[in-house]
């Protein structure tokens, strides 16, 4: 007989095989995607790196790293003498930073297929751990910041990038209540573990990290609006990546899903200017220390 605990086990399981295999097949997208990502994320990933206080000579976990262009940001601030260690759930994807690292002859990154709730990784070998854009997807994220907490050594530091609030995050917001709509679902729960605005609860990220262990923990929200010529231009971007949208909408028939996406074009083409197509995000960045 099951268990509550075995049943809840089991949906976990499934949550990160699905994803698994989403980002398997989306690998190509989001590598393709690349220097898009990088232009629109670089302010907050070079303060995140800032903020895990990352050194010449250090070793470092860059934990859901994906294609890894932040990887390559790590393994320049590390220098020959350190180490950077890249994992991810998708085996696809890793094989792009991999890739991306010894085009760049970057010898000094490895990459390691594992689960963020469950590093396979020696207790206290970095000193400094990072994950840009990935824990607000993990079913339990207290979960990986104790895996996190685990993985430094004393005194190393960490820093994560999320999401912040539905509200700063508007096109965020179109995209989920307008597949939700079109799939025949109710309004999402911003808060319910996994989703991309999971983590954006005010003082949310700050108890997750103390009851982790974490202390001199400290949240800063970045402004980082997404630029692009055209918000067809961010259509494709959504529908090459692993999104929560895609997979929604790939249940529907082809007519429903084409309408799905015409509708979402229509909202967040509201955010076309003369410089081109800006859409508002907000994002945390949560840093802290082991003692």
């Amino acid at each position: 007989m099951s268990t509550v605990a075995d049943d809840r086990v089991s949906a976990t399981t499934d949550v990160k095989a699905t994803a698994r295999d989403a980002w398997d097949r989306c690998a190509q997208g989001w590598n393709d995607h690349s220097p898009a990502i990088r232009r629109w994320l670089a302010t907050a990933t070079g303060a995140m790196l800032d903020m895990a206080g990352i050194r010449p000579g250090d070793r470092v976990l860059d934990v859901a790293a994906g294609a890894g262009d932040q990887t390559l940001d790590i393994a320049r601030r590390v220098g020959t003498q350190g180490r950077v260690l890249a994992t991810d759930l998708s085996h696809e994807i890793l094989r792009h930073a991999k890739r991306n690292a010894e085009a760049e002859g970057l010898t000094q990154v490895d990459t390691l297929v594992g689960d963020g709730e469950q590093l396979p990784v020696p207790s206290g070998g970095f000193d400094a751990v990072v994950c840009r854009l990935g824990l607000m997807l993990f079913p339990d994220p207290r979960q990986g910041l104790r895996e996190m907490h685990r993985a430094l050594r004393p005194g190393g530091g960490v820093c994560t990038l999320v999401f912040s609030a539905p509200q700063a995050n508007p096109c965020i917001g179109i995209l989920l209540r307008t597949a939700l709509r079109h799939a025949g679902l109710p309004p999402p729960d911003p808060w319910q573990p996994g989703g991309l605005l999971s983590l954006g609860q005010p003082g949310r990220l700050d108890a997750l990290f103390r009851s982790a262990g974490f202390r001199d923990v400290a949240t800063t929200a970045v402004d980082a609006p997404f630029r692009l010529p055209t918000v067809e231009d961010y259509l494709r971007f959504v529908r090459a990546s692993a999104s929560p949208i895609q997979r929604l909408l790939g249940r529907l028939d082809p007519a429903a899903e084409q309408a799905a996406w015409d509708d979402i074009e229509a909202q967040l083409a509201g955010f076309a200017t003369a410089d081109g197509w800006i859409g508002p995000n907000e994002l945390l960045l949560t840093a802290a220390r082991k003692p």
